[in-house]
Order: structure tokens, then C-alpha cells, then sequence
């Protein structure tokens, strides 16, 4: 009697562990599946030189709105021109800033100065660039905007406007990685 509800104990295990095993097997499935479909075209996109940027503010709008994704690219063969929107990094500040061309100086020797404005802004930016500066060069440029994807970012800039909510969240996941019992 002992020895076949031993037997009946071992087969109970041994199906345990093949549930377990399966359970495995469609878990690296999905993992392998997200990285092929997700990460690897995100990997391609960025190799052919694409960037990307979540707008921070509403300087751009309506063009661009808080929590925007850009996608961003930087060829810095084409010319730029009046109307393009771009992306520029100033001396002194550590955000990039996504505004528009709103015009053109155009030097004899071929080199090309340029003001940019938020959509959304009264003035010109030439208040944002460094001390001294009333122009933009194409050193400044971090990307040229070519694409969007609106309010993808917003969880971010909640995160970054309410960081007693980014912990909390941070907590919860804790709590719920720490309590959480596999049945």
C-alpha cells in the first residue's frame, strides 16, 4: 500500500515538472518573439540613423504636444531650411530643444546660421542659446524631426513631474514582485 502511494506521490511530481518544463518552454517563446519583433526592428531603425525624443514641453504645439515621440534623423549633408523642424543641443543646457527654422543666413563661403522659434512661443530663441550667440549652426543640430508618435511618452513625464508617483509605482512593483507566489 505504502509503496503505491509512493509511486502515486512520484507520478504527481513527475507532472508538476512537466507543467513547470512547458510553462518554461512558452515563457522563452514569448521573450524570444518580443525580442525579434520588438527589439530588433527598434535595433534596425536606429542603425539606418534614426533617433528618438519625447517632447518635454509645449513650446511646439499644436505641431507637437508634451509626451510626443520624434523620430529624429540627422543627415548632415541635406541643407536645412526655413520651416524644418529641428532639434538642437545649446552650450550650457543639458535638454535638447525641439523647435522650428524660422530663418536662414546663408554666408559667401557657403556656411549657413540660422534662427529657430517654438510654434508655440511669442519670440525667437535667441534668449535659449548661449550668451552671445544670436544664431544656430549645424554643429547644434541633433536631429531633424521625421515622424511622430503622440502621447507615447506621457508616463515618462508624469514619472518626471511627480516623482513621489514614480516611487510609489516603483514600490507597488517591489511589493508585488516580492509578494507574488507562483501556484
Amino acid at each position: 500500500m505504502r509503496f503505491r502511494l509512493c509511486v502515486k506521490c512520484l507520478y504527481g511530481v513527475a507532472e508538476w515538472w512537466k507543467l513547470q518544463i512547458s510553462v518554461k518552454i512558452v515563457s522563452l517563446s514569448i521573450r524570444i518573439n518580443c525580442f525579434v519583433f520588438v527589439v530588433l526592428p527598434l535595433f534596425a531603425i536606429m542603425l539606418i540613423h534614426f533617433l528618438f525624443l519625447f517632447v518635454c514641453s509645449g513650446s511646439m504645439e499644436p505641431a507637437f504636444h508634451r509626451g510626443d515621440l520624434l523620430f529624429l534623423t540627422n543627415f548632415h549633408d541635406d541643407p536645412i531650411r526655413a520651416g524644418e523642424i529641428v532639434v538642437f543641443k545649446v552650450e550650457g543646457r543639458d535638454i535638447p530643444i525641439v523647435h522650428r527654422v524660422i530663418k536662414i543666413h546663408e554666408k559667401e563661403n557657403g556656411n549657413i546660421k540660422f534662427l529657430t522659434k517654438g510654434d508655440n512661443n511669442e519670440v525667437d530663441d535667441r534668449g535659449l542659446y548661449k550668451e552671445g550667440q544670436n544664431w544656430l549652426e549645424k554643429k547644434d543640430v541633433v536631429g531633424r524631426a521625421r515622424g511622430f508618435l503622440p502621447y507615447v511618452g506621457m508616463v515618462t513625464i508624469i514619472m518626471n513631474d511627480y516623482p513621489k508617483f514614480k516611487y510609489a509605482l516603483l514600490a507597488v512593483m517591489g511589493a508585488y514582485v516580492l509578494l507574488k507566489r507562483e501556484s
